[in-house]
């Protein structure tokens, strides 16, 4: 399945601001063939004190759902001159959870998205066999884990993972980003 065959929903914005809303498209990888595969996330554009003539400073209104290390509120300048095209400013503090399903989503979010939001948690986009949630990492990853497990647990075939936690480079080693947000006051 490639991003252009997919239908992301996104819940609506009521939130009411003065910004632009745009969709930055951003590179989630690369095709076997070499091709870049892009993924449209909606962000907000946001007044710049120190606006560039070519990057410009966006704060993201939802989770991606491929493109690795950002989540909801981070504040990235784009497009910028690094491998990934946008240059990451400034964390929410959120984190990204992709949870699928091979079959369908319907099940899992009547269970998930209820206990989700109990916690803060919310839906960013959903696909008949994906859905995207942010919830900030001050609910900490033992209860974060705990939840998505047992409920992913009860549907054969879904699984989850975190979409801002690891290295891209290597998918194990934590990028450790959650320590400031974490540490005491």
């Amino acid at each position: 399945m490639t991003l252009s065959s997919m239908t992301l929903s996104s819940p609506p914005d009521h939130s009411a601001s003065n910004e632009e809303t745009v969709l930055l498209p951003l590179l989630a990888g690369y095709r076997p063939d070499g091709e870049a595969i892009v993924e449209q996330v909606r962000a907000e554009l946001l007044t710049d004190a120190e606006q560039n003539e070519r990057a410009q400073l966006f704060r993201l209104q939802h989770s991606p759902a491929f493109v690795r290390g950002l989540a909801t509120g981070d504040r990235i300048r784009f497009p910028a001159d690094t491998p990934e095209g946008y240059l990451l400013v400034q964390r929410s503090g959120n984190l990204c959870i992709r949870v699928m399903n091979r079959h369908s989503m319907v099940p899992v979010l009547q269970a998930l998205r209820p206990e989700m939001e109990l916690l803060d948690g919310r839906m960013d986009m959903e696909t008949p066999r994906l859905a995207v949630f942010s919830i900030h990492v001050s609910i900490g990853f033992q209860t974060v884990e705990t939840l998505l497990d047992r409920v992913t647990g009860q549907f054969p075939g879904t699984v989850w993972y975190y979409g801002n936690v690891y290295d891209a480079a290597d998918g194990v080693t934590p990028l450790d980003w959650w320590q400031a947000f974490l540490a005491p006051v």
